[in-house]
C-alpha cells in the first residue's frame, strides 16, 4: 500500500520518470537483440546448407576413391581459438580459428587422393566448430532478449500504470484533504463571526 503523502507523491513521480526514460533504451535494445539473432541464424541456416551440399559432394566422391581408408586420424583438432564480441552488452563468442596438428602420413603407402580428402574432412571440422559457435551465441541471445523482454513487459504493463496509479490516487487524496481543509477553514470563519457578533 502506498502512502498517501507529498513525500511519496514526489517519489512516485521521480519513479515514473525514471521508467518512461530507461524503457526506450530496453525496447531499443530488444530490437537490436532480434535483428543479430536474425543475423546470426541466417548465418547459421547457411553455413548448415553448406555443410550439407559439402558432406553431399564428399560423399559422391569417396564413393568413387575410397579404399576403405579412414581420414579421421589425419584430421585431428588441436585448438579452437574464439575471441569474444559485444552485442547489446552481452559477451558472446566469436570464431576465430581452428588448428589442426600437423599430421605426416606415407605418400607411398596412401592413395593419391588422401591429401584432397582430409582437406574436405578439415573444412567439414572447421564448419562444425564454427556452428558450435553459433549455437552457443544465440543460446546467450536468447537469454539476454528472454530477460530484455521481461524488464519491457514489466515496465510497461506493470510499473508504470501501477506509478501513474499511485499518482493519481495520491493526487486525488491530497486534492479531498486541501478541499476538506478549506472547507474546515471557512466553518471556523464562519464560528468565529457569529461568536463575535
Amino acid at each position: 500500500m502506498v502512502k498517501l503523502t507529498k513525500n511519496e507523491l514526489k517519489k512516485q513521480k521521480d519513479a515514473l520518470k525514471r521508467f518512461l526514460r530507461y524503457l526506450p533504451t530496453l525496447q531499443l535494445k530488444k530490437q537490436q537483440l532480434q535483428l543479430v539473432i536474425r543475423q546470426v541464424e541466417q548465418q547459421y541456416d547457411a553455413l548448415v546448407r553448406e555443410k550439407e551440399k559439402l558432406l553431399k559432394d564428399l560423399e559422391n566422391w569417396i564413393s568413387v576413391f575410397n579404399d576403405g581408408i579412414d581420414l579421421a586420424p589425419y584430421a585431428v583438432v588441436e585448438t579452437l581459438t574464439t575471441s569474444t564480441g559485444n552485442i547489446a552488452g552481452i559477451d558472446i563468442p566469436v570464431f576465430e580459428e581452428l588448428v589442426f596438428e600437423d599430421i605426416r602420413w606415407d605418400l607411398e603407402r596412401t592413395p593419391f587422393w588422401t591429401d584432397r580428402g582430409v582437406e574436405a574432412l578439415k573444412t567439414v571440422l572447421e564448419q562444425d566448430a564454427r556452428l558450435k559457435v553459433l549455437r552457443e551465441q544465440l543460446r546467450l541471445l536468447g537469454e539476454e532478449l528472454r530477460t530484455t523482454t521481461q524488464r519491457v513487459n514489466l515496465f510497461e504493463k506493470v510499473k508504470i500504470p501501477e506509478t501513474k496509479e499511485n499518482i493519481r490516487a495520491i493526487q486525488i487524496y491530497l486534492g479531498d484533504q486541501q478541499t476538506a481543509a478549506v472547507v474546515r477553514g471557512k466553518i471556523a470563519k464562519r464560528k468565529v463571526v457569529r461568536t463575535s457578533a
